[in-house]
Order: structure tokens, then sequence, then C-alpha cells
């Protein structure tokens, strides 16, 4: 029988063949072919993405008038004292839960690896990428939590975490997404998002409700940090919100991006930089229940192949927004 990837590939499924095949345990399609198919679903939003960041950009060099400057956007609400501080979300209902989830993620970032035998393996070793799991499974769902480090070039800590926290930006750099919804402003550092993923054949279509928050981190830095930003990202139930199209399964999620700058060694307060000066330090964690059902080798498969393109494609992509604008801290 070919495989699933050639029939997808060569248009060899027919329309009521693909709706027979349906996620789930009682699944007809074997799990290396569950798993061709998402790879080639995966392999065809990332050319169209290409495809249209190609576009954008040629959009934006054609045109007269250009993005705002980034300067511009520190000078909103970004560069109030409050922002980072959670100050203006402290009377919110969900703050004593986003208080006490990004406390315990920052904790879970700060903690090593392979350590006391608890149980990390390496699973991607790419250059300055390195990234660990630990194997758990819930009522039969992969669970594995992951935490990667790296570190790049010529950004800071507070702009990895602006683009990965600003959701206009959001877009440019998670293949995946299809509509992302601010249900809720909290507050300027603060977001409650409904955001709805494509549908990758043959799992079912995905969602997420998550809240969202970026915080400024003053204790306990690493020697010769200069800051610490966090962003981080966890699945709710506050004001439950249904599907935009009423058949999603719901992904839930807690995830933190932790990043520190640093400078060179001897540099002196006051003295001017430049972007080859900084160096970022990032840690990102996450553990996510997918929801639904799809097999467990075919889902650490995915996460094997897509995580470092997903780290890579996104730290490259706010190197390069950062290129030519002035560093923000």
């Amino acid at each position: 029988m070919p495989s699933a990837r050639f029939l997808w590939r060569s248009g060899g499924f027919q329309k009521g063949n693909v709706k027979k095949i349906k996620e789930g345990p009682h699944s007809t399609l074997p799990e290396d072919e569950f798993f061709d198919a998402v790879e080639t679903g995966l392999d065809k939003i990332e050319e169209d993405m290409q495809l249209r960041f190609k576009l954008k950009l040629q959009s934006q060099i054609s045109q007269t008038l250009v993005n705002v400057p980034h300067e511009a956007v520190a000078e909103g609400e970004e560069a109030r004292e409050e922002f980072g501080t959670g100050a203006e979300a402290t009377s919110h209902a969900l703050w004593p839960e986003i208080d006490r989830v990004c406390k315990e993620q920052l904790h879970y970032a700060r903690e090593g690896v392979g350590q006391d035998g608890n149980g990390w393996q390496i699973f991607a070793d790419e250059g300055e990428i390195k990234m660990y799991k630990r194997e758990e499974e819930v009522n039969g769902l992969v669970m594995d939590p992951l935490k990667a480090y790296h570190t790049v070039q010529g950004v800071t800590a507070r702009e990895m975490c602006h683009y990965f926290f600003m959701p206009e930006f959001r877009n440019d750099w998670e293949t995946t997404l299809e509509d992302c919804t601010i249900l809720e402003k909290i507050s300027a550092d603060t977001l409650l998002f409904l955001q709805t993923h494509k549908r990758i054949w043959p799992a079912s279509q995905r969602d997420a409700q998550f809240w969202s928050h970026m915080r400024k981190i003053t204790d306990n830095l690493e020697p010769g940090a200069r800051d610490m930003w966090v962003v981080c990202n966890n699945s709710t139930e506050y004001a439950k919100q249904e599907s935009k199209n009423g058949k999603c399964v719901r992904i839930f999620l807690t995830v933190i991006l932790a990043c520190q700058t640093h400078l060179p060694e001897g540099y002196v307060k006051g003295q001017p930089l430049n972007r080859n000066d900084l160096t970022c330090k990032i840690t990102y964690c996450s553990v996510v229940n997918p929801g639904g059902w799809a097999p467990a080798s075919a889902l650490r498969a995915v996460y094997k192949r897509e995580y470092p393109k997903f780290l890579k494609r996104f730290t490259g992509y706010v190197i390069d927004q950062c290129k030519d604008k002035p560093i923000m801290f």
C-alpha cells in the first residue's frame, strides 16, 4: 500500500476517503502513516509561510511608508514603569493564578537538567540549541515536559520577549496559527487569548485559550546578566470561550520563555553599545496536553522535528526584526 505521504502529495486521497479517516484510538491509519501525513501537512504550511513572508517583505520594501519604528513602540505602554511588573493586573480575578504560575515556571526554568537522575533526556543538540524532554503520559496522552536552551547574538532579553508576547507579530513566526483573538486586555503586560491553529490532516483542528504575561525579573540574575525578562503562557477556563467553529479540540498548555541579556566582560555602564555587544541566553520550557488523541510515537516524532525548527525560526525572526533598530532594554 502506498504511504499516506505519497497519496497526499500525489492527490491519491479521494474526498470521501479522507472524511472516513479520523483522529482517535480506533483510527484506521497506521502510526507511521499518521506521522507522514502530519509531517507533509507541516511542510506545506511552512512553504506557504515562507512565500507569504517573502511577499510581505517585498511589499514593505516597495512602500514609501515604513512600519512604526521600534523606539516608537517603547514610547507607548511598554515604556511605562509599571510595564513588566503586573501592577496594573493585580485587581483582576486571574492575578493570583498568574503570579503563582509565573513564579513556579521561573523556578522550573532555572532548574538544571541531568542532575539527581531526574529523567531528562537530550533529544536535540544543534550548535547552541540543546533540547531535553521527560517522557510522560497522562490517561494515554503524551504530555512530555520540554526544556530548551539557546544562545543568540544581537538582541536583548526584552526584545526577544517583546516579539514572543505581542500578538501583532505572532503570525510572522507561528507557522500553524490560523487566528489569534484577544479576549481581554487585562493590562498592557497581561492578555487573554483564544488562539486557533490550522488543521493538519489527519489530526483534528485545535485551539487554546490562555493568558499571557510579560514580566521583568529583578532578583537572582545570573552573574554577568544585565537584565532578565520572561513571558509565561498558561491555559485557563476563565470566561471559557467556545471554539470559533465549534469543532476544535482544546489544547492545554503551560509555557515560559525566559531570557537574559549579557554584555561583554569588562563593559562599563554608560559606554555606547552596538548589537555586536549583545548576547541573549534563552530558556524555553513547555508542557502541552494536545487533547483528543494521536499516536504517542507519531507525536514524539513530530515534537522532535518541530521544536528545534520553531526555536531557530523564532529567534532568527527576532534577530532580523531588530538588526536595524535601536536597542531596547
